[in-house]
């Protein structure tokens, strides 16, 4: 541990338990990092620095004070100016919060091979052979290959008595290919990362020669004619999904902004089959949504979004904890220490079914096999989908290959109309991240099992 890094957190332990306030915390953090990009043949960023910086909140008479900075050393003047800008503040609203024990613990992330000791020119030579690969056919037009690892220290204090450290270092890469085929272009895209390691990058050669041949493959795919079908989900679109368009609606502050989904987000309520569980887990080890704290400080829990079909729980900070009389769920996330918890998830996922993914395509005589996801929107509960790609499906076999494959409609009315859930869980979680109120791409992951959904209203190019 850098002992300058250990000398201010010391400093900043005494100074935010001294403070005249209701609560405060400070969160302190030094970090390396690299990132080489690649495009079609040509080297398009390669970047690596240091940086440090930190924050202070403060509650007092029911006013939130913040200030962020990159001067670590001055950590004792920017909370005193939090403290005096708190004071300040005539608050139309007072707010509060979920108190908790203190927490007193370091954490640290276990390596297989630990990237910090791998050179840049075995780091670039990795990200490259993924490169050619990706660049292996000739129908592929141009390709993107990016490598990115994060080295951080970060402390976190507050007036509580919790003093937390967490050494965390996080690798993956990002890999696609764009394929042509005169007006036709057809991009396909994969990525991994997590918690650990330059292990979780290594020996990724099958995932970059599934990217290319799926972009190949998708040339020559048709597009699926607009109607409502019965749709077989892979586990990778179940979860985006439930991430989009379940779980950001079980968000605290998502619920209590919101009188409509105050009405409808009941717990209690049935939103699906019996066989239907929803879940978010800080605590699964490895994947890029593992926090094992939140960013105020509340160790996290597996919370039952959905139990046994009914709305169960929702995630929650301290504050929209406070305000909706339930307990913290450890959801209160930044995307780094000088932005501001909000309400966030971390691994979203769709329990295990009773069913085997043999057993749900048996089940459908006529129907659509949906495969991956390239993006989508949702808006309350109204989504809407575009899947990677997908299969025309004829007496549980499948049969055609299809593109723009895009899935819509209302997420309740969805979820009620699930009707297998297989035993296949898988997650997933790459580079990218989850974004909201202008923090992104903040680490997650999403997961589930096949599942089969009747009544979709499914669509392509028409």
């Amino acid at each position: 541990m850098d002992d300058r890094l250990k000398n201010i957190a010391g400093k900043a332990a005494s100074i935010i338990s001294g403070l005249a306030c209701d609560y405060g915390e400070i969160r302190i953090s030094s970090s390396s990092n690299m990132s080489i990009a690649l495009s079609g043949k040509n080297v398009d960023l390669i970047t690596t620095g240091e940086s440090s910086g930190g924050s202070v909140r403060i509650l007092k008479d029911g006013a939130w004070g913040f200030v962020s900075f990159n001067d670590i050393d001055r950590v004792e003047y920017f909370a005193k100016k939090c403290l005096s800008i708190a004071s300040h503040i005539n608050a139309k609203e007072r707010s509060d919060i979920i108190r908790s024990k203190p927490v007193k613990n370091e954490f640290f992330i276990k390596t297989d091979k630990d990237f910090n000791d791998v050179s840049f020119d075995e780091k670039f030579a990795l990200i490259n052979s993924y490169n050619d690969i990706l660049n292996s056919s000739e129908h592929i037009q141009t390709t993107n290959a990016l490598y990115r690892d994060i080295d951080s220290k970060y402390f976190y204090l507050n007036s509580e008595g919790s003093e937390i450290f967490y050494d965390k270092k996080y690798c993956g890469i990002s890999l696609a290919s764009v394929a042509k085929d005169g007006s036709i272009i057809q991009p396909f895209h994969e990525s991994v990362s997590g918690y650990g390691g330059y292990e979780i990058v290594e020996d990724r050669y099958d995932l970059a020669e599934k990217v290319v041949k799926t972009a190949v493959d998708l040339l020559k795919a048709e597009s699926l004619p607009g109607g409502t079908y019965s749709v077989i989900v892979d586990q990778k679109l179940s979860g985006v999904f439930v991430h989009e368009a379940f779980g950001h609606l079980s968000e605290g502050d998502s619920i209590h902004e919101n009188e409509r989904m105050k009405k409808i987000m009941v717990r209690g309520r049935r939103f699906g089959p019996d066989e239907l569980n929803i879940i978010d887990d800080g605590t699964i080890k490895g994947l890029p949504g593992f926090i094992p704290f939140d960013d105020e400080g509340i160790l996290p829990e597996k919370t039952y979004l959905i139990k046994k079909g009914h709305l169960s729980g929702r995630l929650h900070s301290r504050e929209t904890a406070y305000k909706m009389n339930e307990p913290p769920t450890g959801s209160g996330r930044a995307i780094n220490v000088m932005r501001q918890p909000i309400v966030r998830m971390t691994n979203t996922y769709i329990e295990n079914g009773p069913c085997t993914p043999e057993e749900i395509f048996d089940s459908v005589d006529k129907g659509v096999y949906a495969v991956n996801v390239i993006g989508g929107q949702t808006n309350l509960e109204m989504f809407t989908f575009t899947s990677g790609y997908g299969y025309e499906i004829k007496r549980g076999k499948r049969g055609r290959m299809y593109r723009d494959i895009i899935l819509s409609g209302n997420v309740f009315k969805t979820m009620m109309n699930i009707e297998m859930i297989g035993n296949d869980l898988k997650m997933f979680g790459g580079l990218g991240g989850c974004g909201k109120e202008g923090q992104g791409p903040l680490p997650v992951s999403f997961g589930g099992p096949h599942m089969l959904i009747k009544d979709v209203l499914t669509g392509g190019k028409q």
